[in-house]
């Protein structure tokens, strides 16, 4: 691991004379070199105060054999020996190679399951749920489309997440997600179990996806909210089809159709580098299975019992008990944990490796 981080710190001071030099006047290469200092900076850093404190510990080992020092040495040791550990560790977590796609913004696609109607119905309460996570984070939220049901309740809907480290904080939500609850259309009191779909997908940009706008065929429409309001004049409404893949976006969601056509783009955008981040992971799925959910959408990752106001993720038995403070969208201790689990896996695939 220490050699390692040698060879990042020897990058580091690559990059730093690189900064000094021709590069900086080009903007695309100083913003990569930019990007590459401050990914580094955490790791350097940490390996330095790690190296002091490996020398604090060489010189109070020296003054063991003084008999006037030799207590005051001890206590030295013992705290060095213990921060050496600590900053060992630290760096370990630090070392695992980082997921390319954290720091992006998201899309995510909610679709009822098995269920019907209250399938549809627990597709809007997790859609709420995130809105209120974002509400609670700082993340900004806007939906790009949705099929609403007289119930109100949602059939599909997509939005897109915004915000530094977006996708390192939904990806986890990727899967099958369970419902078991008595639902307001049951007039004799049973427990249903139904399911909805979450897919999280990292927003591609222009230069990761390029598509060919001889391969689009861009379709408008006349849009409407939910109960008819704002009905459009103008046909502002988007659907647009990918021919090469088959895939097909809509979005209605903005009054102007420039808007809902760059928030398609986006999601379509986003559906394509899927597919080639799909292909290429499916070409690595030894690594892959080392990774806390998958983010198979067939996978079913959690169970939420209403009656026993339990909720629970099945990848790492998480359980908590406060489900109508889960549902308000206080989701992150969950994420940390299965940050935190997933971290610990990627580990031991590199020291396996």
């Amino acid at each position: 691991m220490l050699e390692k981080i040698r060879e990042a710190a020897r990058y580091y001071e690559a990059i730093n004379a690189e900064l000094s030099g021709p590069a900086a006047s080009d903007p695309v290469k100083l913003s990569k070199l930019l990007k590459e200092q401050r990914r580094l900076e955490p790791i350097i850093s940490k390996y330095t105060e790690y190296a002091e404190t490996e020398k604090r510990l060489a010189d109070a080992e020296a003054l063991l054999s003084d008999r006037e020092m030799k207590d005051m040495a001890a206590e030295e040791v013992g705290y060095c020996r213990r921060r050496c550990d600590e900053l060992y560790r630290e760096l370990q977590l630090l070392l695992i190679p980082k997921d390319p796609d954290d720091d992006k913004n998201v899309v995510v696609e909610i679709r009822a399951g098995v269920g019907g109607e209250e399938a549809a119905l627990f597709s809007y309460d997790l859609y709420r749920m995130y809105s209120m996570y974002c509400a609670q984070n700082g993340f900004k939220l806007s939906v790009v489309n949705s099929n609403e049901t007289e119930l109100g309740g949602y059939k599909e809907i997509s939005f897109i997440i915004e915000g530094d480290g977006a996708y390192s904080r939904m990806k986890y939500e990727s899967g099958v997600h369970r419902v078991q609850r008595v639902p307001d259309t049951e007039s004799q009191g049973r427990i249903h179990t139904s399911t909805v779909t979450v897919a999280v997908l990292p927003e591609a940009e222009e230069v990761e996806i390029n598509i060919d706008q001889n391969d689009l065929e861009i379709d408008t429409m006349k849009s409407s909210g939910a109960g008819g309001q704002h009905i459009n004049k103008t046909e502002s409404a988007v659907r647009i089809l990918h021919k090469p893949s088959g895939l097909i976006v809509e979005c209605r969601d903005e009054r102007s159709q420039l808007k809902n056509k760059d928030k398609a783009m986006k999601v379509l955008r986003s559906r394509l580098y899927e597919l080639e981040r799909s292909k290429a992971e499916g070409e690595m799925s030894s690594k892959r299975r080392t990774q806390i959910g998958s983010g198979d959408r067939s996978e079913k990752i959690r169970t939420y019992n209403f009656p026993q106001s339990r909720m629970t993720d099945h990848r790492i038995g998480f359980t908590s008990y406060s489900l109508d403070n889960f549902m308000n969208g206080a989701i992150g201790e969950l994420i940390n944990a299965l940050t935190a689990a997933d971290n610990a896996e990627k580990l031991k695939s590199e020291i396996g490796d």
